[in-house]
């Protein structure tokens, strides 16, 4: 019993560092029409922001990681400025192509101004166990399960009940007739880079511990968030973040209890069956259009 709890609290620190990129995928769709490829490479690059604050500049960890969200932001912003408003009129297909430059460019970048060579980043708390009906978590691993709930919590009380989430759901339901009735749409979309830039850092500030800060830290983190994303649906919200989850407990216990080699791939297999059935996710729903 012990050993299935130890799986499931992991599974929920794992699910929660998808959400948080799912969520950022998400916003950034609903708002610019945008699948995202390189809000992995962004949150990449921002991680190495927040390791070159606490390496190089000895800042302390928690102040280096408010320094990399605000450097998320503000990257968010200058992405929206310079590239995404100017692609309105762009196909949709074609601003997908846009954002597989974009972390092109980022991946460019990065080893030039962080180097190649693999970095630490330590946990926010490097000490300390919790002991849950014999099973085990660090305090850090309850930090970021609770930190990455209070997020979303945050991010979808905003939605529902306040003003500036009724611009969020108006524009991300219909962005022509938002701003017909005045709705300042281009600050939002501002926004939701702005705020995707900074749940991208937040999950490498998450990840890094496990692994070490390189070019590719995020890449199994923005594959399954992509997967979670169309497992939830593109249609909602907390989909994305449902879909999150059930990924992250679903992959480490079949990887657990199943087989330790081929536990990920069944999982993918599971997913493509149930989307053969239900093509529009598990709260996605058929758009008809019409005429």
């Amino acid at each position: 019993m012990s050993t299935f709890i130890q799986v499931i609290l992991r599974s929920l620190e794992t699910g929660s560092i998808y959400a948080l990129a799912a969520l950022s995928i998400i916003i950034i769709f609903r708002t610019s029409n945008i699948v995202n490829f390189s809000q992995g490479a962004v949150g990449m690059f921002n991680t190495f922001v927040v390791t070159y604050l606490f390496n190089t500049m000895g800042i302390n960890i928690w102040l280096a990681a408010l320094g990399g969200i605000v450097s998320s932001i503000l990257l968010g912003i200058v992405i929206d400025l310079v590239i995404i408003r100017h692609t309105k009129k762009v196909h949709p297909e074609a601003k997908q192509i846009i954002t597989l430059g974009m972390m092109m460019i980022v991946l460019g970048i990065a080893p030039i101004l962080f180097g190649v060579d693999p970095l630490r980043l330590p946990k926010m708390i490097e000490t300390g166990n919790l002991s849950v009906l014999g099973a085990d978590i660090s305090y850090n691993g309850l930090f970021n399960i609770f930190f990455g709930l209070l997020v979303m919590g945050g991010l979808f009380f905003i939605l529902q009940k306040t003003k500036i989430g009724l611009a969020v759901r108006s524009t991300a339901s219909n962005e022509y007739t938002a701003k017909l009735m005045g709705v300042p749409t281009k600050t939002v979309t501002m926004g939701a880079w702005a705020v995707a830039g900074a749940l991208g850092v937040i999950s490498g500030i998450m990840t890094a511990p496990m692994t070490s800060v390189t070019l590719h830290i995020l890449d199994d983190v923005q594959l399954n968030a992509l997967i979670a994303v169309v497992l939830g649906g593109f249609q909602t919200f907390y989909g994305p973040v449902v879909g999150a989850y059930i990924i992250g407990v679903g992959r480490n216990l079949l990887l657990f209890y199943g087989s330790s080699v081929w536990g990920g791939q069944i999982l993918y297999i599971l997913i493509l069956l149930f989307l053969v059935f239900r093509p529009h996710g598990l709260f996605g729903k058929k758009i008809v259009k019409k005429v």
